[in-house]
């Protein structure tokens, strides 16, 4: 298997995952430039954090219409896996791979702090080594990270089990105290219907190692390794 790590201009947390997926997951990693058209050599893309482009205009909107982007979409479609983390959230759904929207948050202050989130769903390929209900500690870094979309959009994701983390309290009660930036339902992490492409404020790759604080974001990618490795394994 083979992880890809997209590096737009402005990309800040590019060399965090590729860290986790060489030295802490042990798995083949290789960046990815904005501009590359070819990514077929690889099993998982992962858009890192950052502030592609500054953040001008809107986050994540001028990153969607990189040259990669197009080669990502046919990659998903094709059912490979994709992770946007922050940023990466922010571009998946600029791009149309993501439903809803990332606002300011409603503080309208940046946010730099360790959350807790609860795993809602273990049936996606991000979160199989994960226990439902499980409560995982890391952080957040953004300022746009109030999740919205439309009601009818609302219902859907929820319907189709398609919240993937919510903000919760240390005991996993899901309040508005805990829900860092306003927004819907503590959402904190949403996935596609086909659940192979998934987007999350929150960085795991900032959570991988006792040494930063938190190892709980490592099951992540871990989760990530352990399902391609099936997913090869019935395609060999």
């Amino acid at each position: 298997m083979k992880f890809g790590v997209v590096i737009f201009p402005g990309s800040n947390c590019d060399h965090d995952a590729y860290h986790v997926i060489s030295k802490v997951i042990g798995q083949p990693v290789d960046f990815i430039w904005h501009k590359d058209t070819d990514v077929t050599s690889f099993d998982a893309i992962i858009l890192p954090g950052g502030f592609s482009y500054g953040d001008y205009l809107r986050t994540g909107a001028i990153a969607r219409f990189s040259p990669v982007m197009n080669s990502i979409k046919e990659f998903a479609s094709g059912g490979g896996l994709v992770i946007g983390i922050c940023n990466g959230f922010q571009i998946l759904c600029e791009a149309g791979l993501l439903p809803g929207a990332l606002l300011r948050n409603r503080s309208l202050k940046y946010i730099c702090e360790h959350v807790n989130l609860r795993v809602e769903q273990v049936n996606t390929p991000f979160t199989t080594d994960c226990s439902a209900g499980q409560i995982l500690s890391v952080p957040i870094a953004h300022g746009e990270g109030n999740y919205f979309c439309d009601p009818a959009t609302l219902a859907e994701l929820e319907g189709e089990g398609r919240v993937i983390f919510r903000y919760c309290d240390a005991t996993g009660n899901i309040t508005d105290a805990a829900n860092p930036n306003g927004s819907l339902n503590g959402i904190a992490g949403i996935c596609n219907r086909e659940r192979n492409v998934l987007g999350m404020m929150p960085h795991p790759e900032r959570a991988a190692e006792s040494a930063l604080g938190s190892n709980d974001g490592r099951v992540i990618f871990r989760s990530m390794a352990d399902s391609l490795r099936e997913m090869l394994k019935q395609h060999a």
